[in-house]
């Protein structure tokens, strides 16, 4: 004889159904936790998307939820460069970040989130550099600031960008400001010695690290560093301090971190990266001509100045060559990776020159 279902039944088998169920989203949350999955992205949509043609561009940001979460890669073709850059955030003030070298976007990866309140975040690749894939029409910072004002015309940016720049990016955000005037709307720069009518390559600026005269060697660079990417890259970041110089022999720690290290080793070691970031070194006597040429009409925008430990009393200057009323300052204790050794600092300092633009 079969007994009646009850509502004690009924009930029993609602709270088995709930308790099922709270399983199934807590097993699908800790497979997506150990796999690493993507979260939806909360970024702007990629303008014109198109598949990378770098492989393994993701490598370091794959497994990365906190980076999924607030950004996304793109890839959009300029003149021929595919041009790679991430971008966060949706505020009313577009801030683009610009690399040095041997680096790439992902320097700015530990500070972009902080960066994210009030502001539409964008960091790009240089042409031929990072996960960009093609080469450009030359390698003067010049030109390359033609590939990046084309590129941010494409995203929409055509007006107000707020410019952050590190290293071989300062020269490319100063011809980028000089060129395009009604573009950008201010420069926030780190630790470069701009070329132009008071500072020469070659009498002031080779003199000051081994890497500047190696860097040069063309094609030698790249044939003695061609597979032995990680160990080069691991002395330079070991061994590039300007001011207050240690002995070369001395067992120094890498300001750069093993995950940071590991991604550069994978970008440059890509043959046309190696081959472009060599070239940066061996442009800027071109570049210093052509700051000057740039310099004989001043910039206007706000321009500030952060440099490693000692060195604002030689940077500043050239930059007010072509910026009359920049402002400057060192970074106690700090070197040339202020991005790694000061991000605190360098958030601090951004926000503060961004100020009266950003969101709240």
């Amino acid at each position: 004889m079969t007994r009646p279902l009850t509502p004690h039944f009924f009930a029993r088998l609602r709270t088995l159904r709930v308790l099922l169920l709270a399983l199934l989203v807590s097993t699908t949350a800790l497979a997506e936790t150990a796999s690493g999955s993507p979260s939806p992205s909360s970024a702007p949509p990629c303008v014109a998307p198109e598949a990378p043609k770098s492989r393994n561009h993701d490598a370091a940001t794959k497994h990365d939820r906190a980076f999924n979460r607030d950004f996304r890669h793109c890839f959009t073709t300029v003149r021929g460069v595919q041009m790679h850059y991430v971008i966060g955030g949706t505020g009313p003030q577009t801030t683009v970040l610009l690399h040095g070298w041997p680096e790439s976007w992902f320097e700015y990866r530990e500070v972009m989130p902080r960066l994210l309140p009030g502001r539409t975040v964008i960091a790009i690749d240089l042409p031929g550099m990072g996960d960009s894939t093609g080469r450009p029409a030359a390698y003067t910072k010049s030109v390359l600031a033609g590939y990046v004002h084309d590129l941010l015309v494409r995203i929409g940016a055509q007006r107000d960008v707020r410019v952050v720049a590190h290293d071989f990016g300062v020269g490319v955000a100063y011809a980028l400001a000089a060129r395009h005037r009604q573009q950008v709307a201010g420069l926030f720069l780190m630790d470069f010695p701009l070329v132009g009518r008071n500072l020469s390559f070659e009498t002031d600026v080779r003199p000051l690290s081994w890497h500047f005269s190696f860097n040069v060697q063309d094609p030698l660079a790249e044939r003695l560093v061609e597979g032995r990417v990680g160990t080069f890259l691991d002395y330079f970041f070991r061994h590039s301090q300007i001011s207050g110089s240690p002995p070369p022999g001395a067992d120094l720690p890498n300001p750069v971190p093993p995950r940071a290290l590991a991604e550069y080793t994978r970008v440059f070691s890509r043959p046309q990266v190696l081959h472009a970031g060599f070239e940066l070194y061996r442009t800027w006597s071109q570049d210093e001509e052509e700051n000057k040429r740039l310099q004989q009409v001043p910039l206007t925008v706000p321009v500030r100045l952060l440099t490693q430990d000692g060195l604002t009393g030689m940077m500043l200057p050239p930059v007010r060559d072509a910026a009359p009323s920049a402002t400057g300052t060192d970074v106690d204790g700090a070197g040339h990776w202020l991005l790694e050794e000061r991000p605190d600092r360098v958030v601090a300092e951004i926000d503060a020159f961004y100020a009266e633009q950003k969101a709240h």
